[in-house]
């Protein structure tokens, strides 16, 4: 699902299911996790939904509708801003992104070669970029935004070392859409938006993270849409 054009064009996420006889469905927006909606129909063709916002500005619910065009694959609609312009979007079905079989690895790539940011740049290059390399350590200072790799990777293996501070939250992004949440959430019950989840998608089995402020591990493989995190050598998630 892509929400308006050009440069200003951002991706969301829209799941719809049939319940018996009623429909219902999750949103990702261009903000948060994925959320139940919470009103949805569909009639002579024309797809209406609303859910009430997330981390958006608006105060009242977001409202959506679309057509289904003549492929029938594709829904084309409209959708108010925060700023209340009204911005067009698409959807098409998702590519189906089989989990592959016989994988045979390459070779391992150092992402972070531990005295720069060589490799690296801001999501948004036009927001505060507090990201830099200290001691073998990146490190970011707020106000900041995203840091992503300039490389782009399908299927892969991941090994990352971090420290989360106490109260302190930030994450990984697999694909740029899925995240595995990074989060000072020590001795709490597992859940999707704490430590170990994919962040609004699947809760990790248990909670294997550290107290705030000690290193810690993750080992996330992403083959086809199957996801296996291992955190602190504890395997957590395999969906």
């Amino acid at each position: 699902m892509t929400v308006g054009s050009g440069d200003k064009a951002y991706p969301s996420w829209l799941e719809i299911t049939n319940q018996g006889d009623e429909l219902s469905g999750r949103f990702v927006g261009r903000f948060g996790s994925a959320r139940p909606i919470k009103k949805i129909a569909f009639e002579e063709g024309r797809l209406t939904f609303s859910l009430p916002a997330q981390f958006e500005k608006s105060k009242s619910d977001m409202s959506f509708s679309a057509r289904l065009t003549s492929d029938v694959d594709r829904l084309e609609g409209s959708t108010i801003s925060e700023d209340g312009a009204e911005l067009s979007w698409v959807g098409v079905r998702a590519p189906a992104l089989p989990k592959p079989t016989n994988v045979k690895w390459g070779t391992s790539i150092a992402l972070f070669n531990g005295q720069d940011l060589t490799g690296w740049e801001m999501r948004n290059s036009r927001g505060p970029n507090g990201w830099k390399a200290v001691n073998h350590v990146m490190q970011n200072e707020m106000p900041s935004g995203d840091i992503r790799t300039k490389k782009e990777f399908k299927d892969f293996k991941l090994h990352i070392e971090f420290n989360c501070p106490s109260k302190s939250n930030s994450g990984v992004y697999l694909r740029g859409r899925y995240e595995v949440q990074i989060e000072d959430s020590y001795g709490q019950p597992p859940e999707s938006h704490r430590l170990g989840g994919l962040y609004g998608f699947i809760d990790p089995t248990e909670n294997a993270g550290k107290p705030g402020g000690e290193w810690q591990t993750y080992d996330i493989t992403l083959l086809g849409r199957y996801v296996t995190v291992v955190l602190n050598g504890e395997t957590i998630i395999d969906d």
